[in-house]
């Protein structure tokens, strides 16, 4: 597991968190932005009178605009907005929210776009089901069905790495870690769940969608609030901190190492795209299927998604976990191996700085890490080897190995525990799902702030995934023909209990999720791009006749 980590990480530097991709996200909303004449700001209204209206519009499709607005919220909201934040806020430090912010805005635009052209370009199969998304206006705006495969491959790929192993990974450890709840027993039941729910086909989705999305969002939004009233004096702190930071970098502070401006960028970016995936191509099928009388309308519609999702929900999430103060605290928790390092910097010899300096070398480059053996006694390490796990110094740590006290050699390589069936636990920084449990427990719910967390996480990532199956569905049907769904769905309510189970490290789960929304963003906004002067003209013929 930790050599396929650390290939995982290979790739992901040269593509998903290297600095051109997320600058060239950035570059593409600024584009259309520009080009359009910032569609965000001029019809946001317009998004919520279509929605404000309900029921069906008249035009042809199987769900209605909120429906649909719906079911792509349901695709969006999910682990990226409780853990993902809580991700990016971990390695990038306050700043990365802002960056979220950014890829939000801009997101909006972006969204408009490619759901435009999905409604415009949508088709009926065989089986007199409505099918769109980018890779059928690449075959039929563009006449490039080879551009339409390999999208469509990589977002079936990342149905997987994004809508699918990182959402039951955080429902199992949540619901492990708040309510004591098997992995396995835990994984199984979601899994036939949503098995049962997917089987229906887009009209269970939509209507499981259209139920679900205003509860679950009015559970989290009034868990935050309990959080941030009872924190209220550290909010405009909470703010000067993000803006600070944007300009200096984020310092140590408490058991947080510190980030680099470029760290805060990346990941916020990073995870500002995996929160409402603007540009990533996977919610236009779902809004393809409204019967909203216009593409145009359509795209209007789109454009509340980013600001539901990120601008509101992530905005919380990070307001909650900084305001708290948690973000900078330690709390004692199982070591993922993974994340787990051991450093031949002794204790008594250097400054923090060069300690810090040692982690990040061994991490990143192999260097300065310990390779060899270190004697345990009764679970406690005898050498000075300073020991990191989770960006942060490491304390109290103990090994066990069957549930009890260890005493004997730990093989040490290149930094990493090599020892097989060794159990590790100590205080360090905790991430993900865990830090924003952490971060409820400080409101006025006490320590049962966390089963707010937990409730929403599993409804945000149930609903994903539901939705996200839907997403490689048509895919699935684009590349292989209908027969091939069954297969599918086989092979993603498989992947779902394998990820739930544990049988996969979170961190190797993670990044893998980061490479597949890489790989299908990039052939999306590629066409989207050739087809630029067409959203543009038909914008513009909208404007004229709403007006006349």
């Amino acid at each position: 597991m930790d050599q396929l980590n650390k290939y995982i990480l290979l790739i992901d530097s040269y593509f998903g968190s290297a600095p051109w991709f997320p600058l060239t996200l950035l570059a593409t909303g600024i584009f259309f932005t520009i080009y359009l004449g910032f569609p965000q700001l001029k019809n946001f209204r317009n998004g919520w009178k279509i929605i404000s209206k309900g029921g069906f519009s008249g035009g042809k499709g199987f769900t209605s605009p909120f429906q649909a607005l719906s079911t792509a919220l349901s695709g969006t909201v999910g682990t990226g907005n409780i853990g993902g934040v809580a991700m990016a806020i971990f390695i990038g430090g306050p700043a990365a929210l802002f960056w979220m912010w950014v890829t939000a805005f801009l997101g909006m635009t972006t969204k408009f776009v490619e759901v435009t052209l999905s409604h415009k370009y949508r088709k009926l199969n065989k089986s007199n089901v409505i099918s769109g998304g980018p890779m059928i206006y690449m075959e039929k705006g563009l006449n490039m069905k080879w551009l339409g495969i390999i999208f469509a491959f990589c977002l079936l790929i990342s149905t997987f790495g994004s809508g699918n192993m990182p959402q039951i990974d955080n429902i199992s450890s949540t619901l492990n870690s708040s309510f004591g709840i098997n992995t396995i027993l835990s994984s199984l039941l979601i899994t036939t769940l949503v098995g049962l729910v997917i089987i229906g086909g887009i009209n269970r989705i939509a209507n499981f969608a259209g139920s679900i999305v205003p509860t679950m969002a009015l559970i989290y939004v009034i868990g935050s609030l309990s959080v941030l009233i009872f924190n209220y004096s550290n909010i405009l702190p909470s703010f000067y901190t993000i803006i600070n930071d944007l300009f200096y970098g984020s310092a140590i502070a408490g058991g947080f190492l510190g980030a680099s401006f470029s760290t805060a960028f990346t990941y916020g970016v990073a995870r500002g795209l995996y929160s409402n995936e603007a540009g990533q191509g996977s919610s236009p099928i779902a809004h393809a299927t409204s019967n909203t009388e216009h593409s145009v309308e359509e795209g209007f519609v789109s454009i509340l998604e980013p600001f539901i999702d990120t601008l509101v929900i992530c905005t919380l999430t990070g307001l909650v976990i900084l305001a708290s103060g948690v973000w900078t605290e330690k709390y004692e928790n199982d070591f993922e191996k993974t994340s787990l390092y051991f450093i031949e910097t002794s204790e008594s010899e250097k400054n923090i700085e060069t300690q810090i300096n040692s982690y990040v070398q061994c991490r990143d480059k192999g260097a300065g890490c310990f390779s060899g053996e270190i004697n345990i006694e009764q679970g406690l390490m005898q050498s000075e080897n300073l020991i990191f796990h989770n960006r942060s110094f490491a304390e109290d740590v103990v090994f066990r190995k069957n549930d009890e006290l260890f005493s004997g050699n730990l093989s040490i390589k290149d930094g990493l525990l090599i020892s097989e069936g060794i159990e590790v636990r100590g205080k360090s920084l905790v991430k993900s799902a865990v830090l924003t449990s952490k971060a409820f427990n400080k409101g006025f719910f006490g320590s049962f702030g966390e089963y707010i967390v937990a409730i929403g996480l599993l409804l945000f990532a149930f609903s994903t995934m539901i939705t996200w199956s839907y997403y490689g569905d048509r895919c699935t049907e684009y590349l292989f023909g209908e027969r091939a769904i069954i297969y599918y769905r086989f092979l993603y309510l498989l992947a779902m209990f394998i990820a739930g189970s544990g049988l996969i490290d979170t961190e190797i789960i993670w990044n893998f999720a980061l490479i597949t929304v890489a790989a299908s963003t990039l052939p999306n906004l590629f066409g989207m791009f050739l087809l630029r002067k067409e959203v543009k003209t038909t914008l513009e013929k909208y404007l004229l006749n709403s007006k006349s």
